[in-house]
């Protein structure tokens, strides 16, 4: 079976989410941090896979559920961050962040089989991609990829079709980044925890106006 593997960074205030401030504060974006990630855990743990792993930058907290790895990130920039969480992998691996708390098990079910493909892409619709699944991880798909840029789903799809990878492709799926991004992804999946918080959060924000 494949690994899944989530890359995330610790939901500590003025480290997590510092976009969302403002409207935010520090504390309210890490709160938002920390509520995509559990939804993104719950929805990895709901789907059936060899491990479940979190590949994190900082402490797990007490929001880290049973039943998940946490193996440290290594590396500096983030190609070389995720070359690092694919090699702890034997065998395929599809990784996904905590940016996109709207997946569900639904959604990441299809690339953890690689019967028809070699590779699978989930596209995100700030230029980059929410999800890279690879049947025989290889650090010449990675490093080198500009990474956090308007190019760098184009970049990375792109290396896997010069590789001759026959290539899937997943959803196209909003990242949280900013608070309009916030706003648009709550209202995707209004019940979840991130969504849940984010209608409190910001029904407190309009009332102190």
């Amino acid at each position: 079976m494949t690994t899944l593997l989530v890359i995330a960074k610790a939901p500590v205030p003025g480290r997590a989410k510092t976009r969302l401030t403002p409207p935010f504060t520090p504390a309210q974006a890490a709160g938002l941090a920390e509520a995509a990630l559990a939804d993104t855990l719950a929805a990895v743990l709901a789907t059936p896979a060899r491990r479940h792993v979190l590949v994190l930058d900082g402490t797990p907290g007490p929001w880290l559920p049973p039943g998940i790895e946490v193996v440290p990130q290594r590396g500096h920039g983030l190609d070389e961050r995720l070359v690092a969480a694919f090699a702890d992998c034997a065998g395929p691996a599809l990784l996904i962040g905590m940016d996109t708390p709207q997946v569900t098990p639904e959604l990441l079910a299809p690339a953890l089989a690689f019967d028809g493909c070699d590779a699978w892409f989930g596209p995100a619709d700030d230029g980059g991609f929410w999800a890279l699944g690879l049947a025989a991880p290889d650090p010449e798909l990675l490093i080198g990829v500009p990474m956090s840029a308007p190019e760098t789903g184009a970049v990375q799809y792109e290396r896997l079709r010069e590789a001759g990878l026959r290539t899937g492709l997943l959803p196209l799926l909003r990242d949280v980044d900013t608070a309009a991004d916030a706003a648009a992804v709550a209202a995707l999946a209004p019940a979840g925890r991130f969504g849940t918080l984010h209608r409190q959060l910001s029904t407190r924000t309009a009332a102190a106006r």
